[in-house]
């Protein structure tokens, strides 16, 4: 009597193992994908900040220019509702209001 011998059928087996590494593959890839994404948005994040932080300090360059200017203070105090000690402050009331 002949035995049946199970053949192997390596093809099949080929494919299963190619498979297999291809999702091991995959899996291997997900994790620095996230990260890889997870950076992008946190640096344009950033870059907007920077942005808005250049901007701030270009205003804040101008405004120290014109503090600069002589006279500057005293405007700025005046503004303020600030007097000088040889100075006498008066409360005008009862004006139009917008300049009529």
């Amino acid at each position: 009597m002949t035995e049946f011998a199970p053949r192997v059928r390596w093809d099949r087996i080929g494919r299963l193992a190619l498979i297999v590494v291809g999702l091991l593959l995959v899996y291997l890839y997900i994790n620095p994908l996230r990260s890889w994404v997870s950076t992008l948005q946190e640096a344009k994040t950033k870059r907007g900040d920077v942005a808005a932080l250049q901007h701030e300090q270009r205003q804040l360059v101008q405004r120290k220019r014109a503090l600069q200017a002589p006279g500057a203070v005293d405007t700025e105090a005046r503004r303020l509702g600030m007097v000088r000690r040889d100075e006498r402050a008066f409360v005008v009331r009862g004006l139009p209001r917008g300049g009529e």
